[in-house]
């Protein structure tokens, strides 16, 4: 594959532990053996430095016709689960293409994109959220396949720990904010929706092709998918770029802007979109308080505060 074996990043391996304990670190010693493996099944050669998200290792590498791809390594849970599924549904179209699967140890080999060019480069953070809903617009148009977990089960999750969460938050005020962020899920709980979603589109999820005259300007990557209403898809777009919403001088302004240009090119009811982001708030919070927290993030809460004025 190279010829020099394969170092697994120490952010990665921390990481990993961290999320999956034993099994993360067991993980992290059969990464190098196991991408030497499929570098030999699929013909590949390493041509790059790896690079890593949160649990995945990426290797940038050269096919036997000599194209280049990456290879991808991750834990299979259940958010990586789906991800062959969504990739295979949308094919390319939106999409990073999936060239190749191993489904025993959910590697993929993908298409390569260009990594310095993710939408957190493009200065005008309003054109980024324009590229950004058009691509949500692209993946939420089909049905999610057979496979996918669904919304529903996520959102039937998160309403059986509200009342933990609650007795965690330390301020009265934050409670009555769980129990607004729980009644606006249980509005919309009954239509869950069917669409394919990406789940974790933010601006950095969103690289350019890496040739030039590529089918596409801008291509989606990391999906975590779930079968449900695209409503739900449209928070990550609200708290990533935090610094170009408060630059302007008025936060809950900004984040109405952007959430209206979003509902307004995808075409969604505002009213809905409203509630499945606040049910997307919701998540969030639960997570923070079953890692310990105490308070309502400032963030989640001016996210909230901004919809929740009309």
């Amino acid at each position: 594959m190279s010829a020099e074996p394969i170092r697994v990043p120490e952010a990665l391996a921390a990481s990993l532990v961290d999320f999956f304990g034993a099994e993360g670190r067991a993980w992290v010693d059969r990464l190098p053996s196991l991408a030497d493996e499929l570098a030999e099944r699929w013909e590949l050669r390493v041509d790059g430095a790896p690079a890593h998200g949160v649990v995945g290792l990426v290797l940038p590498v050269r096919r036997a016709d000599g194209t280049g791809a990456v290879l991808k390594l991750q834990p299979v849970d259940e958010e990586t689960a789906g991800e062959p599924l969504a990739l295979r549904a949308w094919n390319g179209r939106g999409a990073v293409r999936l060239l190749d699967h191993d489904p025993a140890t959910g590697s993929m080999l993908l298409e390569r994109l260009d990594p310095a060019r993710s939408l957190l480069t493009v200065p005008d953070d309003l054109a980024a959220t324009a590229v950004l809903a058009d691509l949500l617009g692209e993946l939420t148009c089909r049905q999610a396949p057979v496979g996918v977990r669904t919304l529903a089960d996520v959102a039937d999750g998160m309403l059986v720990r509200v009342p933990r969460a609650r007795g965690e938050l330390a301020e009265e005020g934050d409670r009555r904010l769980l129990a607004d962020l729980a009644a606006a899920l249980r509005e919309v709980r009954p239509e869950p929706g069917d669409r394919l979603l990406h789940w974790d589109l933010h601006y950095g999820n969103v690289l350019a092709p890496a040739t030039p005259g590529a089918r596409a300007r801008w291509l989606a990557i990391d999906p975590k998918p779930l079968a449900g209403d695209p409503g739900f898809e449209l928070l990550p777009a609200l708290r990533n770029r935090w610094s170009d919403l408060v630059a302007t001088g008025d936060l809950p302004r900004a984040l109405r802007r952007r959430f209206d240009l979003m509902t307004d090119r995808l075409g969604l009811d505002r009213d809905r979109a409203v509630r499945w982001t606040l049910a997307r708030v919701l998540q969030n919070v639960l997570w923070d308080v079953e890692d310990g927290g105490r308070v309502v993030d400032e963030g989640q809460r001016a996210v909230a505060a901004a919809l929740l004025v009309r």
